[in-house]
Parts: structure tokens; C-alpha cells; sequence
């Protein structure tokens, strides 16, 4: 990290003055043990999964559209696989359990179960199961890195998830229902009203533990939200960086640090979400986001989006252009 630190300060520039994208690389050293950063092979994943709770009137489309999307990520298709060709990066569609999907051309499968039940209703999904979840997340991970990942960025994809995550974010934040939830991909006031209810009654039906991230996931959360809770344990265990998405990941990434606090080691911050929550959860989970552009796609949009500047911030970082290379005196911290 010092090392990293000293090298963005040989360059014939102010000091700091690339901000956010200097820390981000000072980060990425720290955690690879390695100044000589290089994010050459990059890949994201995208966790799909299907939510009971869309029955409660909580979405403005229904479950079929997750096969379709999950589909066209594979076929490389999707919004985001565009995006992910200027940028570089590999696109890999994971089924962590979409409805009465029998695979796809592209689409992993590690299928825990076939969607999760209505959390207005009871748990989810069984503790097992959960655990489960995670530890394919974590393994996602390890097959990532020993394909020669530098950096994975996380997306996920399943309709009705934003009430999912916004549950999770209720009670982990301990913040009002109506705080947190959203209008998600543009729910109406009717619509949105139906959501906040139907996390309320999530809360009150299953009663999740704060202090307990597992109780929490299983009872009001989501597959595709415990396999990203595995993602980033993962990333701090291989020393791989993990860039969050919006608000689904970065919920998902708070239950991996509420789990194991070292998990913040391996995090970066693309985006904040244009969700009410998506603020106040980067905001406890300490981190910074790279770009505040309103954006709300999900896929992984906003991580595969931030590539592009870390790759601008090494180009500058790898340089050579030092003040001793200009013949010019080194900028001095000023008091």
C-alpha cells in the first residue's frame, strides 16, 4: 500500500489529485500484496435468481422476464454485455435458482433452489440452503481467480430483488421499511405502496435477527443476494477485488462484512444507486462510490461501467511521467 502510495506521488501531478481512483488502486495493492497493479482479466458475474414475493403485486413485470434476461447474458445480448465488450470484460450469467428454468446456452448452473418462497409469507428459503448460496458464491470466486481473474464485477438479475434487498436493508440498517424501498425498475405510487406493505409484513411474519446476517437472508432475502454475500467473502479470501453494483450488491455486501469485517478488504464502490437505500448503505459500509450518475439498470451495469476508469487511473499510474522524468521539483503535503 506505501509502496502504491509513493508511486502515485513520484507522478508529475498534484497530490491526490485523481482522488477516488489513486485510492482505489492503493486498495487493490494492499490487497494483492502487489504495487505492480494489473486488472488485465476482468469478469462479472451475474446472479439470477427468481423471488416468491413478486406475487404481492410488487413489480411492474413478472418472473418470465428473469429466464429471458438470463438468456440473453448468455447468448451475450443483454444490456450490460455491451457494455462489458467496451470494456473488456467477460460476462458470466450464473443460475443461482430462476423459476422453472432448465438451462440456457451460456447460463452456469448452480442452482440452490427453484426460486425462493413469498417472504410476506414465512423464510425464504431453509438455513442449509442459505449457507449453501454463500459457499457458491465463495466458490464462483476461486474458479474466477484460477482462470486468471484480476478483478470481478457483480451483478445480479431477478425480479422482485430490490423488495428483497430493501427487507435486508431494513433490518440490518434498522431503518423504516419505507425508508429504504424504492420504486425499483418504476413501480407506480400504488405499486410502491404494495412494496413498502409487503416488506413491512416480511418483517413482522419472519422476524430476522440483525445481529444474525444468515437469519436475515434466509428469512427476507434472496439467492442471487446470498450468492453475492459469497462473492465478496470470496474476493477477501483469494485477494481478488470485487466491484459492487448498485443497491442489490451493496446490500449483499454489507451481510459479508456484518459475517467478516476483513470482507471490506476486497470491496469497491462503482456507484450509488438511484434507490433510497443506495446511499445510506455505502454510507455504513464505508465506501465511496467511483461515479453518481442516477443509474438503476442492475445486470452489473454500474460496476462494468467503473472498468473503464480504473483502467484510465493505471494508464496514468503506469506511466513513467514523474516529476524527476520533467525535470520539475516534487509537490510537497502542505499543512
Amino acid at each position: 500500500m506505501d509502496e502504491a502510495r509513493k508511486r502515485w506521488d513520484s507522478l508529475a501531478k498534484p497530490l491526490g489529485s485523481l482522488g477516488l481512483l489513486e485510492d482505489a488502486v492503493v486498495k487493490i495493492a494492499a490487497l494483492t500484496d502487489n504495487a505492480d497493479v494489473r486488472l488485465n482479466n476482468r469478469a462479472l458475474l451475474v446472479l439470477c435468481a427468481d423471488n416468491g414475493v413478486v406475487a404481492r403485486g410488487v413489480t411492474q413485470s413478472d418472473s418470465s422476464v428473469t429466464t429471458a434476461v438470463a438468456r440473453a447474458l448468455g447468448a451475450g445480448e443483454s444490456t450490460v454485455c455491451h457494455m462489458a465488450r467496451v470494456a473488456n470484460c467477460r460476462v458470466v450469467p450464473v443460475d443461482m435458482g430462476i423459476l422453472d428454468f432448465h438451462g440456457g446456452a451460456g447460463v452456469l448452473d448452480r442452482r440452490v433452489r427453484n426460486g425462493t418462497a413469498d417472504i410476506t409469507q414465512g423464510p425464504t428459503m431453509s438455513r442449509a440452503e442459505c449457507i449453501r448460496a454463500i459457499e457458491t458464491g465463495v466458490e464462483l470466486v476461486r474458479e474466477q481467480k484460477a482462470a486468471g481473474a484480476d478483478i470481478l464485477a457483480t451483478g445480479e438479475m431477478g425480479i422482485g430483488n430490490t423488495t428483497t434487498s430493501s427487507a435486508v436493508a431494513s433490518v440490518l440498517l434498522g431503518r423504516t421499511p419505507a425508508e429504504v424501498t424504492g420504486r425499483g425498475a418504476g413501480l407506480s405510487d400504488a405499486g410502491l405502496a404494495r412494496k413498502i406493505t409487503a416488506v413491512e409484513r416480511a418483517i413482522q411474519v419472519n422476524r430476522p435477527d440483525p445481529a444474525n446476517p444468515i437469519d436475515v437472508l434466509s428469512k427476507v432475502g434472496g439467492l442471487d443476494l446470498a450468492g453475492l454475500c459469497g462473492v465478496f467473502l470470496g474476493g477477501a479470501e483469494c485477494r481478488i477485488p470485487i466491484l459492487m453494483d448498485g443497491f442489490i450488491s451493496a446490500v449483499a455486501a454489507l451481510c459479508a462484512i456484518r459475517l467478516n469485517p476483513e470482507a471490506g478488504r476486497a470491496m469497491l464502490a462503482s456507484h450509488v444507486s438511484a434507490e433510497p437505500a443506495g446511499r445510506l448503505v455505502l454510507d455504513e459500509l464505508g465506501l465511496k462510490p467511483l461515479i453518481t450518475a442516477g443509474m438503476r439498470l442492475g445486470e452489473g451495469s454500474g460496476a462494468v461501467a467503473a472498468l473503464p476508469l480504473l483502467d484510465i487511473a493505471l494508464a496514468v499510474y503506469h506511466s513513467g511521467h514523474t516529476f524527476d522524468r520533467m525535470g520539475m521539483e516534487p509537490y510537497i503535503p502542505q499543512n
